[in-house]
């Protein structure tokens, strides 16, 4: 099978880049069911890249039901080492504008519906997830955005996504409770990709671009449909700039990441007493250790 270190999740846009050659779509099947779409594999920068559009390529599926684990488990599958997350988010503070990039070092969980493990049935694992997001991978990020010096674009190299439900947005209440939470930004994706990322020891970084503000604004009402479409194009081009020098510094020198080792003091189920069956839908990530 078609093997890249690099994986990037996020729109379509991302994967119809003229810089991107010798192009093959990869279908995958999971021991969790099939992922959003069909993968793009191909050579940006001199690597191989893999890339996934997160709710398919004509946007039809909503974000409680996007299939996180067979996405990460597929990526995993073709020997993605490192993802970088391109995700749409509103700003719950007045310093992150839109058209911003912000690179979140952490996260907090509003979500109700979602499956963010791969463990259960018979083996248990807890991973370490203070530190949500791969330093390593998020500084090789945040330097390749600072050496673009793109225009009308501020980099926050640091910031708290808050993760909602969706797919209805926030009550002004809830905006003003997250914004008093020091929420940097808002989205509905990121986290349980993250979650799993970790479980299947990959370094994991989210491109968080920033397209209006959330409801707590006092001008958001005046915000349109076209405002929003338009800075999601500008947001498009400009990460495709970013996902192209990132991916040349990342098959320059690929940090060493801690999240390569996620699951070495994790598992809590003696190796001997782990049924078969999980045994055999986990073996890609469990192999290692078996």
């Amino acid at each position: 099978m078609v093997q890249a270190k690099i994986g990037i999740i996020g729109g379509s846009g991302l994967y119809q880049m003229e810089a991107l050659t010798e192009i093959e779509e990869v279908q995958v099947s999971t021991p969790f069911g099939d992922p959003s779409d069909t993968f793009i594999v191909g050579t940006l920068a001199g690597a191989r890249v893999v890339f996934l559009a997160r709710h398919g390529r004509h946007h039809h599926l909503i974000p409680s039901e996007l299939p996180f684990q067979a996405n990460i488990y597929a990526l995993k599958s073709l020997g993605v080492e490192y993802i970088i997350s391109a995700s749409a988010v509103g700003s719950l503070q007045p310093e992150a504008k839109p058209l911003d990039m912000v690179i979140p070092d952490q996260f907090i969980d509003r979500t109700k519906h979602r499956i963010s493990t791969f463990f259960g049935n018979g083996i248990v694992a807890h991973i370490g997830f203070g530190e949500p997001i791969c330093k390593a991978l998020a500084q090789v990020l945040g330097d390749a955005i600072a050496s673009l010096n793109l225009s009308d674009v501020t980099l926050h190299r640091q910031g708290t996504y808050v993760c909602m439900e969706g797919p209805a947005f926030s009550t002004k209440a809830e905006s003003n409770l997250y914004r008093s939470w020091s929420g940097t930004v808002i989205g509905m994706t990121n986290l349980p990709e993250a979650k799993l990322a970790r479980e299947a020891e990959i370094a994991y970084a989210t491109l968080a671009l920033v397209t209006d503000y959330d409801c707590w604004h006092p001008d958001h009402d005046s915000v349109t449909v076209e405002m929003i479409i338009g800075n999601l194009q500008k947001n498009a081009k400009n990460a495709q700039q970013v996902i192209q020098a990132t991916v040349q510094r990342l098959s320059q020198s690929p940090p060493a990441s801690d999240a390569h080792q996620a699951l070495k003091y994790a598992i809590l189920t003696p190796l001997d007493q782990i049924p078969s069956t999980a045994k055999e839908k986990l073996s890609l990530i469990l192999n290692k250790y078996l």
